[in-house]
């Protein structure tokens, strides 16, 4: 896709000297880096929910009998059909910009967009609601912003160590280890969410359906010391629940749509 492309380009701009540092929105990368390349920081975490943006309805669920609702995000769409089966979700790609356009004119009722990303572009007035994670559950990584760098500079990341959340790699580091044991990609219909109270962090997780019938869904909780950990136990749980299958499903309903 789009992301993936322009993400690879900078990346190899970094291998090759090109650029010192690379500024990504975590949950468009990959769980496996290239060889040479580090994340050297975390920013704290913004908003990570999702946001409900449409002209005529003020809530989600306030939508019309096979109101179409626009998203290109595979997570977005089996969540949303889990909740509203009756839905017809339109693939809708570009920026904001251009999502915001294709919903004045009219080719859909609504649109979901993070809520992260509208309000580091000041679009904040476009939001009717906010979805609470329990409806739409976020992607790997999402609301937080990481910067990416060569690992044998250590002046530079000594530098951008400064810019790191502790709390927030934690987090994002415990979500992406779960991605890599159930093997799913960034567009993976998969929602993962960390959150640290004191020491303690909890992990929680769903994996989804093409259609949004089956849902995974578990929890798992344990020492901030040892986000691995937590992750593992927590992927045990859903691949011992079929979320492999599930995925591998999702994959070959993609291959005879498109």
């Amino acid at each position: 896709g789009g992301k993936g492309l322009f993400l690879k380009e900078i990346e190899e701009a970094l291998l090759a000297g090109e650029v010192d540092i690379a500024v990504h929105s975590m949950k468009d990368v990959p769980v496996t880096l290239p060889k040479g390349l580090v994340l050297g920081a975390m920013m704290a975490r913004e908003d990570p929910r999702d946001v409900f943006v449409s002209r005529r309805w003020t809530r989600f669920f306030d939508l019309p009998q096979g109101a179409r609702v626009g998203t290109s995000s595979l997570r977005r769409r089996t969540q949303l059909l889990h909740h509203r089966p009756d839905l017809k979700i339109v693939s809708l790609r570009g920026n904001v910009g251009t999502r915001l356009k294709r919903l004045e004119e009219g080719s859909v009722d609504a649109i979901i967009l993070a809520a992260a990303g509208m309000k580091r572009l000041n679009c904040e007035h476009h939001i009717t609601e906010y979805l609470e994670t329990e409806i739409l559950l976020p992607a790997v990584g999402q609301g937080c912003v990481g910067i990416e760098a060569r690992d044998n500079r250590q002046d530079v990341l000594k530098l951008i160590t400064l810019l790191n959340d502790p709390q927030t790699q934690i987090c994002v580091e415990a979500e992406r280890h779960l991605l890599q044991i159930l093997e799913g990609g960034c567009q993976a219909p998969i929602g993962v969410y960390g959150t640290m109270v004191q020491d303690r962090l909890t992990l929680v997780a769903k994996v989804l359906s093409y259609d949004g019938q089956t849902v995974l869904a578990e929890v798992a909780e344990g020492s901030m010391k040892d986000p691995g950990a937590v992750a593992r136990h927590l992927g045990d749980r859903l691949i011992r629940q079929g979320a492999q299958k599930i995925l591998q499903e999702v994959i070959e309903a993609m291959d005879n749509e498109g």
